[in-house]
């Protein structure tokens, strides 16, 4: 049955990924934003995290995505003096988001998504293989 704990444990690999990636999505996809107005702060990059926990059910460790963070880095400024948000002196903020970070971090999650399905597949495979020989 351990074939069996290793489908659970990979699983909830896959969905803590895939929440981290659509987080790191989300990042790259307000890179660009600005406020509104002066007086508010542009989009401010959030940071996934995750959480281990122990599944009695399946009798072992499972990680799930925890809470997501906001990155408090100062936010970038340019000099845009005919920008709705501009200051006084001509400057927007700009989102504290660098995208080669991001586009890193998402590289990252998809290794690691992509490593839980390979378990996943193998795991498949063996006890396709155990139920082939069974049979024989």
């Amino acid at each position: 049955m351990d074939l069996i704990k290793s489908l659970f444990i990979s699983a909830s690999g896959l969905k803590a990924q895939n929440g981290r990636m659509r987080i790191i999505a989300e990042n790259i996809a307000n890179a660009n934003s600005t406020a509104r107005s002066p007086d508010e702060e542009p989009y401010r990059r959030k940071i996934p995290t995750f959480e281990s926990h122990f599944d009695k059910e399946v009798g072992a460790k499972m990680v799930e995505l925890g809470k997501v963070a906001e990155d408090t880095s100062d936010f970038k400024s340019t000099h845009l003096p005919g920008h709705p948000a501009a200051d006084e002196n001509g400057y927007v903020l700009q989102p504290n988001v660098n995208t080669l970070i991001e586009t890193t971090d998402m590289r990252e999650a998809q290794r690691s998504y992509e490593a839980n399905l390979n378990v996943i597949e193998s795991t498949r495979r063996m006890l396709q293989r155990t139920i082939d020989i069974l049979r024989a």
